[in-house]
């Protein structure tokens, strides 16, 4: 009984150290599964993207704010072959009529591995005038991969005019290789 304790403490022990982030990062990693339940729950047509895609990202808290000049950040997990493999930020700055502010959460999904190395190659960004589809109860997702990508985005609070993606740059941070094993 003893030997047994022992070895569920050095497992516990362990995990923790192969699975260790950061505080930010953990609580990161909780709201996007939270997002991700969100965007099913907004829509269960997304599931397949999930269930199909070679790998996304999820932001789940982007802030937007602009008047004329706008200006986004966010942080994400990059899940890949069904396993959370590392972090990503997300920046935007971009200029034209535009006015207000909010708070959304927005999902990246790869369809083709080259795709998906173009992003962890931090060689990824959305071209001016590219934007995400807003994601509707009830409403068929019916956006295609374009590149090998496609994007929906999902707004918590605030009102803007406008729903460009079209800027952003990313950043990739792989896990360690002893955390990965997600």
């Amino acid at each position: 009984m003893k030997t047994l304790k022992m070895t569920l403490v050095l497992l516990l022990l362990a995990n923790g150290v192969l699975f260790a982030q950061n505080d930010k990062d953990r609580e990161i990693i909780r709201d996007a599964e939270q997002a991700k339940s969100a965007f099913i729950a907004e829509n269960n047509t997304i599931a397949t993207y999930f269930d199909n895609a070679v790998a996304y990202v999820i932001f789940p808290n982007v802030g937007k704010g602009a008047l004329i000049v706008g200006a986004a950040s966010g942080n994400g997990v990059v899940t890949h072959n069904g396993k959370q493999v590392g972090m990503a930020n997300l920046k935007q700055v971009d200029i034209g009529l535009q006015a207000g502010g909010k708070t959304y959460s927005e999902v990246i999904f790869f369809e083709t591995e080259e795709a998906f190395q173009h992003f962890t190659n931090n060689e990824f960004e959305f071209a001016a005038g590219a934007s995400a589809v807003a994601l509707k109860s009830g409403e068929a997702v019916n956006a295609e991969y374009r590149d090998g990508v496609a994007v929906y985005a999902l707004p918590k609070a605030g009102l803007m005019a406008e729903a460009s993606v079209g800027g952003q740059k990313f950043e990739y941070h792989p896990f360690t290789h002893n955390s990965n094993n997600r």
